[in-house]
Order: structure tokens, then sequence, then C-alpha cells
């Protein structure tokens, strides 16, 4: 398993879970999920310290989890905080909400960005399983 833990955010483990998650699907499961989306998320995470950490989620080609920036580019970059993220993961927040007050911000394609409550969402059941 690749190193993707960043100490000192919330979101870090929700990022394990969601890399555990993938990690558990089968190559079907996986393409499909990539069909689904056809997208790569790079989330940039800010932490209460003002430190950044930068994940990427591709469901473009690979259907994996990195640590760092997207490559290729990424369609969406979604720019949070901490607790938004560990919030919108959660289900306490809706993605829309958090970006029409500002906890969220987007560049490139906004209408991908709408797919990733339902990765989260995904990969929480598949963890629970």
């Amino acid at each position: 398993m690749p190193d993707i833990k960043v100490d000192g955010f919330k979101a870090s483990d929700i990022i394990v879970d969601l890399h555990t998650a993938f990690g558990g699907f089968t190559d079907a499961e996986r393409q499909a999920q990539v069909r689904k989306t056809k997208g790569i998320f790079e989330l940039r995470i800010t932490n209460d310290d003002k430190k950044e950490a930068v994940w990427t989620i591709d469901l473009k080609k690979n259907g994996v989890i990195l640590k760092g920036l997207a490559s290729p580019k990424a369609d969406v970059t979604l720019i949070m905080s901490d607790d938004t993220f560990s919030q919108l993961a959660s289900g306490k927040m809706d993605g829309q909400k958090a970006f029409l007050t500002g906890k969220l911000k987007a560049k490139g394609n906004i209408m991908l960005a709408t797919k990733l409550a339902a990765v989260l969402q995904m990969a929480k059941v598949k963890a629970k399983l």
C-alpha cells in the first residue's frame, strides 16, 4: 500500500479508508466506477495549522488514490478545510451548500465535483461490507 497518510489531517484517515475500499474492489467494480465517474479529482485540504495536503482520486483510467498533485492534470481541483472535508465525507454537509457558502472552492469541471459525494459514499458502503 502506498503511503498516503499525512499526519495532522482528519481527512487523511478518510482518504486511507477510501484507498482501502478501492483496494477491495474487483477489477469489474473498479472499472464500473471509472466508467460512472470519468474524472480526476485533486483534493487540496488545509488543516488548522494552515498546512496543506494534496491527494488525487483518479477515476478516469485506473481507479486509484494517490498522495500528491494529479498527473495528468486534474479535471477538477477541490480546495477546502480539513473540517469541511470531514463533514462532506460523513454526510453532515452537502457539497452544494459548502460551495455556495464559500467553504468549498472548485477549479475546473464543476459538474464533476458533484460526483465526489457519490464516490465517498460508495467507498463508505464498501468499507462496511
